[in-house]
């Protein structure tokens, strides 16, 4: 069995706050049929430790970035665990990246760094009687780890994974020291964006090989529509770059086993669910479609479209249920649209409810401007609600849109759209009420939808192959 380190900075059911987690969660049971045994560095947040206990120290450290830490060996939940507990940059409460004011903790280039160094360290064998195979880093947070290696001269084979290139994980120049970072990579060429240090840059430029989250995605992040000023440096690289699709974890998201709804094996089964989420919600009865969002409230995420094309969806007869949380404007307007009788709004975020949306919702939405891959519509598809989505990134690669050719051929799994715009989303809307109306035909999509294949079984061997290509 060959050995990774696998670096995160959340990984469900520990910590969670999007779909990092839930992949950095499902990968390693994933690659352990693969022949890849996967050990997960994730900080020692105090939820994460008061979940797991404190386990067996496996190293301690004097100073790291200015104070002692310990690096704690722990299983949980079938995860093989190694935890950075390092009071001073992950003792505090709330969410793991926003102080009580919202904003980005000023010391979060510091405590990511931390989690890098320390996976540098332990990469080169700082753990007793074991030593990994493959390096592989998730998001900025990780990022700084190739970049250490390579200051150390160490060459443990390296992989970086962009879930989303908006965040870069940005630094001012004058904390180069801080860092432990090397004035002379302060370039272009290296981790320098814009006069400031890019986390995200230093992974992209040191790591052996570079992957995203869908194929679709891979090709985008070669444009500056999408690249966010690094679709060069990305274009650069894209010989070492490969799209692998996420998948979900079939245990947890699971029609016939959820705890969290009435189990159900096929479409006649969502109806108990439909009636238990409107009774959540205190939706009415309704003659049109019972659509869903379970979402970060941004405009990455189009949201601000959908309430542009609320009027389409009530005149069609649909209603709308949301949960969700993010900017202001968008949680007071759906508020303020949430005084129509057929919308309901909870705001925050509830993952036993977000369980009975996808069970009990006839359609998901998701109008996203840019998306790596998302998750959102891959539960859909496994429950059983038509996703209809925007035509970008992992959305593409994952909806097969319910085209004339694609109903007759029997292989339609949802409604796509483009350009991504209010009026697009409106007519995507009106073409899935129209297909509601039609019950036949509304059947035969949602065993469609519950037929894809949506867990990690081909992915896992994308990874594998790709593994073995960096470790030769």
């Amino acid at each position: 069995m060959r050995q990774v380190l696998s670096v995160t900075s959340e990984c469900a059911p520990l910590v969670k706050t999007g779909g990092l987690a839930d992949v950095a969660g499902a990968l390693p049971g994933a690659m352990e049929g693969e022949g890849w045994h996967l050990r997960t560095l994730l900080p020692a947040y105090p939820a994460v430790l008061e979940k797991t206990g404190k386990g067996k120290i496996a190293h301690k450290w004097n100073d790291l970035f200015g104070h002692p830490a310990t690096l704690r060996k722990v299983a949980y939940n079938g995860l093989d665990l190694l935890l950075l507990d390092a009071p001073h940059f992950y003792n505090r409460p709330g969410n793991i990246y926003l102080g009580p004011d919202g904003k980005d903790w000023p010391d979060n280039p510091e405590r990511f760094a931390a989690l890098s160094w320390a996976a540098a360290e332990i990469a080169t064998g700082i753990v007793p009687d074991w030593r990994p195979d493959l390096l592989h880093c998730h998001d900025w947070q990780a990022a700084l780890a190739p970049q250490y290696l390579r200051q150390a001269g160490q060459n443990c084979p390296s992989l970086m994974t962009i879930h989303n290139i908006a965040f870069h994980g940005l630094a001012p120049a004058e904390r180069l020291g801080a860092l432990k970072l090397p004035s002379e990579h302060f370039t272009s060429e290296g981790f320098e964006f814009w006069s400031y240090i890019s986390a995200l840059k230093a992974g992209l430029v040191s790591a052996t090989a570079l992957s995203t989250v869908s194929p679709t995605y891979a090709e985008e992040l070669t444009s500056p529509e999408f690249g966010m000023g690094l679709e060069g440096v990305i274009a650069s690289r894209k010989g070492d770059l490969s799209g692998i699709l996420n998948g979900i974890d079939l245990t947890v998201w699971s029609p016939k086993t959820d705890p969290n709804i009435a189990p159900f094996t096929g479409p006649g089964g969502k109806a108990r669910n439909k009636k238990k989420l409107r009774q959540a919600f205190g939706l009415p009865e309704a003659d049109g479609p019972l659509t869903v969002v379970v979402s970060r409230l941004t405009e990455q995420k189009g949201l601000d479209l959908l309430l542009a094309a609320l009027p389409t969806l009530l005149a069609e007869g649909g209603q709308l249920a949301l949960l969700g949380s993010g900017d202001p404007g968008l949680e007071y307007a759906f508020r303020q649209a949430s005084e129509a009788p057929d919308i309901a709004v909870k705001i925050g975020y509830d993952e036993p409810l977000s369980h009975l949306m996808f069970a009990g919702g006839d359609a998901v939405l998701v109008p996203s401007r840019f998306e790596p891959c998302g998750l959102t519509q891959l539960y859909a598809l496994r429950y059983g609600a038509i996703p209809v989505v925007a035509r970008t990134g992992g959305l593409a690669d994952t909806v097969i849109d319910a085209n004339n050719a694609a109903i007759r051929a029997g292989v339609a799994t949802g409604i796509t759209f483009s350009p991504t715009t209010a009026e697009a989303l409106e007519t995507a809307i009106r073409r899935l009420c129209g297909f509601y109306r039609a019950p036949d035909l509304w059947t035969k999509l949602q065993k469609r939808t519950m037929q894809h294949p949506v867990g990690w079984d081909a992915s896992a061997r994308e990874y594998a192959a790709l593994y073995s290509r960096i470790t030769g």
